[in-house]
């Protein structure tokens, strides 16, 4: 699941962005509304965390420019203003929920992981399954058969990208961008490094292979 985050607060951005990718999240993070517009046009996400108060252009006005675009992933904003006025103009603008500061992180987490689930035109499953494979979204549980695979928020990352996209053979260069959010020198073996684990989880044990390296291309998960 991918998340954008606009949030001038880096210490508050920091620890949403922490939280998030330790609960198995890609997280866009940025700290200026005329950048987090950018990203909201031209990016795909399953939610967005936004404050109102913003530099640039402010939060509310964020989402009624997507919202006019008919840009319709669940917006949650985050806000230090915190009178019923304020709500309702929140949610008036296009917001689907609103949480005041300061906030509880596990609520947070909770409330972005249900507007996900309601958000019927992502028609997010609840359960991926490829093949032998089904990850459960919700519970963060990975299966292969009735054996439970014990995976980190990197390996469960990565296995999610690759079971949304089955038969697609995935560059390492679309790997990092996906899992690591960032750009690493294309020649270091950090991709190889993760699939590598993820592969000695899912494959070890099993006789029919699922995860396949396509030399020169990437790799490629196959049911």
């Amino acid at each position: 699941m991918r998340l954008l985050l606009i949030e001038d607060d880096q210490k508050i951005a920091g620890f949403i962005e922490k939280g998030m990718r330790e609960n198995g999240f890609a997280v866009d993070v940025c700290h200026d509304g005329i950048q987090g517009l950018d990203l909201a046009l031209t990016e795909p996400y399953d939610a967005a965390v936004v404050d109102i108060m913003l530099p640039g252009m402010d939060g509310l006005a964020i989402i009624e420019k997507i919202r006019t675009r008919n840009i319709d992933f669940p917006v949650l904003i985050l806000s230090a203003k915190q009178t019923v006025d304020d709500r309702i103009t929140g949610l008036q603008k296009g917001g689907d929920d609103y949480m005041v500061k300061p906030f509880s992180f596990s609520e947070l987490l909770v409330r972005v992981q249900s507007l996900i689930r309601r958000d019927k035109k992502n028609a997010l499953p609840a359960v991926l399954e490829v093949g032998e494979l089904r990850m459960d979204l919700l519970r963060h549980e990975v299966y292969r058969h009735d054996v439970k695979l014990d995976l980190p928020a990197k390996e469960y990352s990565l296995l999610e990208y690759m079971m949304r996209n089955p038969e697609i053979v995935l560059s390492k260069t679309a790997i990092l961008e996906r899992v690591y959010e960032y750009s690493f020198d294309p020649q270091t073996n950090v991709v190889d490094v993760l699939v590598c684990r993820v592969r000695n989880k899912v494959d070890k044990d099993f006789p029919k292979k699922m995860i396949h390296t396509v030399r020169g291309m990437g790799y490629v998960l196959k049911p």
